[in-house]
């Protein structure tokens, strides 16, 4: 394990302003900052930056904790993993002990793994023998040398087991070629073999350099056409985009969003290296996110065919939640990218990028074209798919741009398109209340509660636990009088498991040698449970009163709701009996105590 001084260094050193402010644009907010949540589309700043407590909390999504937590939640790390990084950062080098790291696949492992199964893929293209169907294929496709070194592609052989012989050869096991996807496990033999076979292979690389997966297209037309990694330890293809590596140094005005590999080698070897694509699925609230890190605008080029309409329209949602200005290509004569420039070349592209429409622009003409305009019911159903569009869009002064568009279109006035608009609206704020009104009834009945799944089971035990809790992660005096028995409070008198992890935690910490401290809390829960514990002490930290008749309060509290579960799960009568003795000697010390 990592020692508590190297985690307290790191802590000390790592200004958690500091490290947020490298993925989120922050703005004062009195004593805290606040911006738009990287967790979470939202429109209205709602992710608040408390340097005091060295804490975050996103007050939309429930998302918080300390710098280390904020780590975890963004580069999809676990807590030594986190550490790491953030040492790193801070010129701190950590050793880890091997015994503790066990039998877990460590992502630096993953890296060291795929970056050996790169090399292999592209020796094989290059040998003369084994990958000339690799080397015809990206000829075929128009790929030079050069290109192909660049991106490092690569050819894996018909071979059942080359790769698994190769990478065991280099030290790997079979676990941990299994765990990173590059080989698997017959269950009629029981003998291991590659997944990637008679594919020409396409290296997915992060931002940092690292090879975190693979891509392999068959060189015909058998199924599956493309093979993609899975999640590994080291990899999250949700929250990655191919040639993220070269685009990001190229794309602070625009980004090209591409849906093949192939589409964005096509253009970065034309002189369009802003050009990126998912890894094999359709685009993430993640990877638009990320996007949103790099770049001002993102123009959609998908292909042309139903299937990438159907995906422009869901990335143009996507893409606008999270504040980016969008553009769709309309590529006429080619169905894709990379046929467009071997047909009409890079200045051509380049002209049409200039002419690519707004995401609106691109519903409309799409919605247009299904409609016979001549005819009136037509133009009714049309006027009504595009005014239940506008009605969507938050901005006043772009309402009524698209709405004079839409009456231009369709031989209308303005004013009967802007009630329609309006009447929309009201209809779609009417549905939200509710909508809302029902989260706020279940989220106040605890239903739903991913973190905590017991608090449904007794709200009123849930809600005591809850503000014990944020008492003793909030202030030591608290921890102190429970440590010393003051305030008479142990595990059991806990309801939910969850409650009872978070004490076991916070008091273990509390009386160890080196004392709490919250940034430890990370080693015993997930990031999203983290998140959970702030909000406890966000709470805490806005109400006036938090002293010891708070917390005595809501321990009796607690403890009187599970004296009424067991009796209501038949605890025999005796029992019941000592335990409200029990219970009325504790009351007497602690007033003693007071």
């Amino acid at each position: 394990m990592i020692s508590r001084a190297v985690i307290d260094e790191i802590h000390h050193r790592a200004d958690i302003v500091e490290t947020i402010s490298t993925y989120v644009t922050l703005k004062r907010a009195g004593s805290n900052f606040g911006g738009l949540c990287p967790f979470h589309s939202e429109k209205t700043p709602s992710f608040t930056v408390f340097p005091a407590t060295r804490s975050f909390y996103c007050f939309g999504c429930g998302a918080g904790g300390d710098v280390i937590t904020f780590i975890m939640k963004a580069e999809n790390l676990d807590y030594p993993s986190a550490i790491e990084l953030l040492g790193k950062r801070v010129g701190i080098d950590i050793v880890q002990d091997e015994k503790e790291a066990g039998a877990l696949m460590k992502r630096k492992r993953v890296y060291e793994m795929n970056l050996e199964a790169a090399k292999f893929f592209r020796e094989c293209l290059f040998d003369k023998t084994l990958g000339e169907p690799g080397m015809e294929y990206f000829r075929a496709r128009g790929l030079s040398s050069a290109v192909i070194k660049r991106f490092g592609l690569g050819y894996a052989p018909q071979d059942f087991g080359m790769l698994t012989r190769h990478m065991r050869s280099k030290g790997f096991s079979e676990e941990e070629l299994i765990s990173g996807f590059l080989c698997g496990k017959s269950q009629k033999t029981g003998k291991p073999y590659d997944y990637f076979r008679g594919r020409v292979i396409f290296p997915i690389i992060d931002t940092a350099g690292n090879v975190i997966a693979f891509g392999g297209r068959v060189l015909d037309d058998s199924k599956p056409k493309y093979l993609n990694s899975s999640d590994t330890p080291g990899f999250k293809k949700s929250r990655n985009l191919f040639a993220l590596n070269y685009a990001k140094d190229h794309c602070s005005e625009q980004l090209i969003l591409c849906e093949g590999y192939m589409d964005v080698i096509a253009l970065h070897a034309a002189g369009f290296q802003n050009a990126v694509a998912t890894l094999g699925t359709a685009l993430t609230s993640e990877q638009a996110r990320i996007m949103a890190k790099y770049t001002k605008k993102v123009i959609i080029s998908y292909d042309s065919d139903e299937a990438g309409q159907r995906a422009a329209n869901r990335a143009i949602q996507l893409l606008s939640e999270v504040g980016l200005e969008i553009r769709v290509l309309k590529l006429n004569g080619a169905k894709d990218p990379d046929e467009f420039i071997k047909k009409f070349g890079a200045d051509r592209f380049r002209h049409v990028l200039g002419q690519s429409k707004t995401g609106f622009e691109y519903k409309m003409d799409a919605i247009l074209s299904k409609y016979i305009l001549e005819n009136a019911e037509d133009r009714i159903k049309a006027s009504g798919e595009l005014c239940g569009i506008i009605a969507g869009i938050a901005s006043a002064a772009e309402r009524e741009v698209y709405i004079g568009k839409v009456a231009a279109a369709l031989s209308l006035t303005s004013d009967s398109l802007k009630s329609d608009v309006e009447r929309q609206r009201k209809k779609l704020y009417y549905e939200q209340r509710k909508s809302d009104s029902r989260e706020a009834v279940n989220s106040a009945k605890k239903y739903g509660d991913r973190i905590n799944l017991d608090a449904v089971k007794n709200v009123a035990a849930n809600a005591a636990e809850e503000t014990i809790l944020g008492l003793l992660l909030t202030y030591p005096e608290h921890r102190e009088a429970v440590a010393k028995e003051k305030i008479a409070l142990k595990n059991e008198d806990f309801f939910t498991a969850f409650g009872k992890k978070v004490f076991d935690a916070v008091m273990e910490l509390h009386t160890s040698e080196d004392g709490y401290d919250s940034a430890l809390l990370g080693q015993y829960f997930t990031d999203d449970e983290m998140g959970r514990i702030t909000k406890y002490r966000v709470d805490r930290g806005q109400l006036s009163e938090n002293g010891s008749d708070i917390l005595r309060v809501s321990v009796e509290k607690l403890k009187a709701e599970k004296l009424k579960e067991s009796e209501k799960s038949g605890e025999d009568k005796f029992a019941s009996l000592r335990r409200k003795q029990q219970m009325a000697k504790e009351r007497k010390n602690n007033i003693k105590n007071k």
